[in-house]
């Protein structure tokens, strides 16, 4: 196992308090400005499957309220809302400073047998050949202020391949669609559980910036304030994300300083296995105005 993904589960693996109440680690992930927003939804997944028997999560409804401080450790106060035949359902609120920077709703499910059916996977180049995130970060790192450098080259546990990568400080209008593949190297001995936090930890990953492609936009050119409000996750199939996954996205619509975002997870043999969508802030920046 890596260093980096031994870090993550760390991160991922919860401290009970007291009955229904957890403590997650702030620091890690993928910023040190700011808790990343998978993060702290993969903790909160965690924190209640801490308080469900043999059920695994189907959906998540979360609301990011306020920017996670990384400085400090996380509170996490599951409700158990209901605890029936087939589903169970958690509420979870997650706090820093005696306030909520995260609320989320979380469905759990017994095994059923039911009809199936799936949309086809899309037609994409491999992740065979496709440069990856790594890469991509050190041909770029003399454009990155001597500040940021360490913390933007340092090794992740997730390994993301771009189908159609932008150029980070000079974008051109795209398509919204919006393709990569991802994976956690070392990640198959993790149970259902953890698989689950580790796909909504990365589920969080390169999604807003599909609402950015069509304007050509850039956080790196400091031309859109951007932050996730809200995040929508639905587990159609089990996962093993030691194996590569294609994370096909699209923005139907940007607008009022917001943008629409959707996902769909499928297994490098085109099995759909989670489907995502998120609204998140993109306000232009604009350089001319006074305070």
């Amino acid at each position: 196992m890596s260093d980096e993904l031994a870090e993550l589960l760390n991160i991922l693996e919860i401290e009970q308090l007291e009955v229904d109440l957890f403590r997650g680690i702030g620091g890690g992930g993928e910023t040190t400005v700011r808790i990343f927003g998978g993060q702290v939804i993969a903790q909160a997944l965690a924190a209640a499957y801490k308080t469900v028997d043999a059920r695994l999560c189907h959906s998540l409804h979360a609301y990011f309220i306020r920017a996670g401080d990384p400085s400090i450790p996380v509170i996490y106060q599951v409700d158990r809302a209901r605890d029936g035949g087939s589903f169970t359902t958690r509420r979870v609120v997650a706090v820093q400073h005696g306030k909520q920077i995260l609320n989320m709703s979380a469905s759990f499910h017994v095994d059923e047998d039911g009809w199936g059916h799936q949309h086809t996977m899309p037609d994409v180049k491999g992740p065979d050949g496709l440069q990856s995130r790594a890469e991509q970060r050190e041909e770029n790192k003399d454009r990155i202020p001597e500040k940021y450098r360490k913390d933007f080259l340092r090794k992740r546990p997730i390994e993301i391949r771009e189908v159609a990568p932008q150029d980070w400080f000079n974008p051109v209008k795209a398509s919204d669609e919006n393709n990569l593949w991802f994976r956690v190297p070392g990640a198959g001995g993790a149970d259902a559980k953890m698989q689950h936090c580790l796909l909504a930890y990365a589920s969080d990953m390169n999604l807003l910036g599909s609402s950015l492609r069509p304007h050509g936009a850039s956080f790196f050119k400091g031309q859109v304030m951007t932050a996730s409000l809200d995040h929508a996750m639905w587990f159609h199939k089990p996962v093993n994300f030691d194996d590569w996954h294609l994370y096909s996205m699209d923005s139907p619509f940007t607008g009022g300083a917001r943008g629409f975002n959707r996902g769909t997870i499928y297994t490098q043999s085109g099995e759909l296995v989670a489907s995502v969508a998120q609204e998140g802030l993109v306000r232009p920046i604009n350089k001319d105005k006074k305070s």
